[in-house]
């Protein structure tokens, strides 16, 4: 049986360390999550070395994903308390004043959002525990009414749902921490608080400027602004993640799955690859097995035909990150062979015309029963378009830059090799033997010819 959706799997200070590392990528990585809002410089650079060197230990593409921190806002410190209890009904003030705060206003440091905030518009502090509603704009401070109460702690995050922040999607320490990525030639990078597609265009452009890399850019989707302008960032992005955990604080939770299961749809018409994340399989950071719930959560997710799901804090500081990734890998190969719905039909996507070169390959490999499509992949261009058709036989794509190979991890159904003698031959036959393919009927593609032929 083999795994089709794919796994991306946040590094940290539990997996870091070559013996996990090494671990959890036989048990299934396929992409590394190297996550900037913590080590930064030379720390996500040593480790972006160990994972190239596994690689070419294990003899396989590992994609380095580069995850930005982005325009994370947060307010400032308190006095002689770390935190204070604030009621409901109270007034709370937040202002431009560094004096430490205290249960009546705190520091806002960010004079950006001073500037943006409208009256009545939300703030969610504490993952959303704590609602304040603005009723006053001034100058140099936002008066505010408390519609939700609790503890609200000094240097903690918050939300806005209602305010486009007008402000760079790339703050000074993203592009410092960019500045040394892409000395390191990661394969893809992740835009946090993305809110529109003009922001994906100026981290490629920052991307472009300093390195001809091909670097992918991948936007995560989070804020109510960026889900309003879905299909403009998709189209101007090379992937999406679907960031439940901060979307579900700032939109309401339950319309999270209806938005995800829109946004695959989306990348799945536009060709792009897409993650579906957080707290997959959350209850691992301390348990040896999955909730119930978690189960059908992943198992889920393959159905929906994403590209990968995502370990985020159960593979960074979790007991156990090899038994995570194992157990991921075991429920998304029990579904992906499960065929509840007709292969395909999955090929059939809303706006895509029926003599779309990739429906036909699709379609080709349906009717004849083939065991595999063999693409030999000059870009990612091409295989990843044939993946998003979700045809449920393997895709060899057959590359001869490492760059490729690498970037095609995120795609479903692909099994990249670099082989630069299989690449130059054209040997279709050798690259099906090579993933233990040794009879049936090959659909290939190079380029604009498809053919069909049988390996005995």
């Amino acid at each position: 049986m083999q795994k089709f959706t794919k796994i991306t799997s946040s590094i940290g200070p539990n997996s870091e360390s070559k013996e996990v590392l090494l671990k959890m990528i036989k048990k299934g990585v396929d992409v590394c999550r190297l996550n900037f809002s913590h080590d930064t410089g030379e720390a996500q650079g040593a480790k972006i070395d160990l994972i190239r060197e596994i690689s070419k230990e294990v003899g396989r593409p590992i994609a380095v994903l580069v995850d930005l921190q982005g325009p994370k806002h947060r307010i400032g410190n308190f006095e002689t308390e770390d935190h204070y209890p604030i009621k409901f009904g109270q007034k709370f003030v937040l202002d431009n004043d560094s004096t430490p705060g205290n249960s009546q206003r705190v520091q806002l440091p960010d004079t950006d959002v001073l500037n943006s905030l409208k009256v009545g518009e939300r703030i969610l502090l504490n993952d959303g525990k704590i609602e304040l509603k603005v009723e006053k704009v001034s100058e140099n401070h936002i008066e505010t009414i408390v519609i939700r109460g609790d503890e609200i702690w000094s240097r903690r995050g918050f939300n806005l749902p209602d305010t486009e922040v007008e402000t760079s999607v790339l703050t000074q320490k993203d592009r410092e921490d960019l500045e040394y990525a892409l000395t390191k030639n990661p394969d893809w990078v992740a835009i946090s608080f993305v809110q529109k597609p003009e922001d994906v265009e100026e981290v490629r452009d920052f991307i472009s400027a300093r390195t001809s890399h091909p670097v992918k850019v991948l936007a995560k989707i989070e804020r109510p602004n960026a889900i309003e302008k879905i299909t403009d960032i998709i189209s101007v992005s090379d992937g999406v993640m679907i960031a439940r955990g901060d979307m579900a604080v700032e939109i309401p939770f339950e319309q999270v799955p209806a938005i995800s299961r829109r946004i695959i749809r989306e990348c799945r018409k536009m060709n792009k690859p897409v993650i579906m994340a957080t707290q997959m399989l959350g209850s691992m950071v301390h348990s040896e097995f999955p909730l119930r719930a978690e189960i059908s959560d992943v198992a889920s997710a393959a159905y929906l035909r994403v590209d990968s799901t995502m370990t985020s804090e159960e593979t960074t500081i979790g007991n156990n990150p090899e038994k995570v990734v194992e157990t991921m890998a075991k429920i998304l190969t029990f579904a992906d062979q499960d065929a509840i719905d007709n292969p395909y039909d999955w090929s059939r996507v809303e706006n895509i015309p029926e003599n779309d070169w990739s429906r036909s390959v699709a379609s080709m490999a349906y009717l004849n029963k083939a065991s595999a499509i063999v693409v030999f992949a000059r870009d990612a261009v091409a295989t990843t378009q044939i993946s998003c058709r979700r045809p449920d036989i393997p895709i060899i794509a057959v590359c001869n830059e490492d760059v490729i190979a690498n970037q095609l991890c995120l795609s479903r159904g692909v099994f990249p090799i670099c082989d630069s003698k299989l690449f130059g031959q054209r040997d279709a036959f050798n690259a099906a033997r090579s993933f233990n393919i040794s009879r049936g009927k090959l659909v290939i593609v190079d380029e604009e010819k498809i053919s069909l032929r049988v390996l005995d």
